[in-house]
């Protein structure tokens, strides 16, 4: 069992950065594919990126692919969402995930899943 807490959170411009942090409990958490996840507002919880227990590959949404950037420090126990060039669409509570499956970008495929963190884009 893996026990999983977002930080990082919070309000900035439209074309700022935010980093995310997903800190994991458990020696197992190196086993773990992580993903994170985003639910705005009377929307449904979508996939935005996810990366396998070695780090070596990742996986990411159409709508964030070439601004957001997933990577994972097993030493730490951490998963990491660097948030580059945001946007209002961006607005979301983001909350990571662990899965011992391979579908990595389906929400139903995750075992555990933190609490979200808010991240809010506007001027």
């Amino acid at each position: 069992q893996v026990q999983l807490v977002e930080s990082g959170g919070g309000l900035v411009q439209p074309g700022g950065s935010l980093r995310l942090s997903c800190a994991g409990s458990g020696r197992t958490f190196r086993r773990y594919a992580m993903g994170w996840f985003r639910q705005a507002p009377g929307k449904e919880r979508e996939f935005v990126a996810a990366i396998i227990w070695s780090g070596g590959s990742t996986y990411y949404a159409d709508s964030v692919k070439g601004r957001f950037t997933i990577s994972r420090d097993n030493a730490e126990n951490t998963v990491y969402l660097q948030m580059n060039s945001l946007k209002p669409e961006d607005t979301a509570v983001y909350y990571c995930a662990a899965t011992t499956r391979t579908i990595v970008a389906f929400r139903y495929a995750y075992d555990y899943w933190g609490q979200g963190t808010q991240v809010t884009v506007s001027s």
